[in-house]
């Protein structure tokens, strides 16, 4: 499953909104330096999922606040 993703980095409350079919906008509190937020994003979506981070993978948009993270359910 590949979902489409708009991180807001170095907020005061981690969270996740559903906005569309498969788009979330994700709160992180941290910074967007040194791959800190991109692994808080794997923490929470493995959290949201059910599923091991290791079968989560930002696709698209390491470095970008939009990102495409696809999903594998095993």
């Amino acid at each position: 499953m590949k979902i489409k993703v708009k991180v807001v980095p170095n907020s005061s409350e981690q969270s996740i909104e559903k906005t569309n079919e498969n788009e979330f906008k994700i709160k992180l509190k941290s910074v967007p330096e040194k791959n800190k937020a991109n692994k808080e994003l794997l923490k929470i979506l493995s959290k949201y999922f059910k599923v091991s981070t290791n079968n989560i993978n930002i696709s698209k948009g390491f470095f970008s606040k939009n990102k495409i993270v696809e999903i594998k359910n095993e």
